[in-house]
């Protein structure tokens, strides 16, 4: 995949430039998709919500969507479902449901997989024991305050995607999308926080 800029009129030029960075890079294998969430404790802290969007661009995600949105108590009890009964499942509703997050939908060519990595465990004081150098056990506070959610497998990507971006089509996107994400080029406009295809 190769960024490059498209032939803008000169107003348009100065525009692009201010608002959008072009990066060479070349993806040898089929894109994947992931969601990732930013929690309420790093979106209420502006420093640390930049530097968890920085480590995705140092790591080479593409942001295919993002939005900022205040979630309701009953938009997290569906998300969690599968945790329903458990010890910290109303405790985990109230903090998610406490202040704004941040989604994403990221592409990568291991994505789901890499987010897992880069954020670390799950458990934040084994994330500083083990992985100090991750988004966790760098930041996370606690369990639940461990400032990000990533997508565990395939299935819960699509399932998670489509909670947080119903308008989006995910087995749409692979069939049309990757190919041209893939290929190039691409650009990343700083102002909606996205990468996106450049038509030349």
């Amino acid at each position: 995949m190769q960024f490059l800029m498209s032939k803008p009129g000169v107003e348009q030029k100065e525009s692009l430039f201010l608002n959008m960075i072009m990066s060479p890079l070349r993806w040898t294998r089929s894109l994947q998709l992931t969601l990732a969430i930013i929690k309420p404790d790093a979106v209420a802290h502006p420093i640390i919500s930049d530097a968890v969007h920085q480590r995705i661009l140092d790591n080479k995600f593409l942001i295919v969507r993002s939005r900022e949105l205040q979630w309701r108590a009953k938009d997290c009890q569906h998300f969690y479902e599968e945790h329903a009964g458990r010890f910290f499942y109303q405790r985990l509703v109230e903090f998610m449901s406490s202040g704004p997050v941040r989604a994403y939908i990221l592409a990568h060519e291991d994505a789901i997989q890499l987010w897992r990595k880069i954020m670390g465990p799950t458990k934040v004081y084994r994330s500083r024991i083990t992985a100090p150098d991750t988004i966790r056990g760098h930041l996370g506070l606690t369990d639940t305050r461990n400032t990000t959610h990533g997508s565990d497998s395939v299935e819960s990507a699509c399932r998670e995607i489509s909670i947080f971006f119903p308008d989006f089509d995910v087995s749409r996107w692979y069939e049309e999308q990757e190919p041209l994400y893939r290929a190039g080029p691409i650009c990343y406009d700083e102002e909606i926080l996205e990468h996106r295809i450049v038509k030349e």
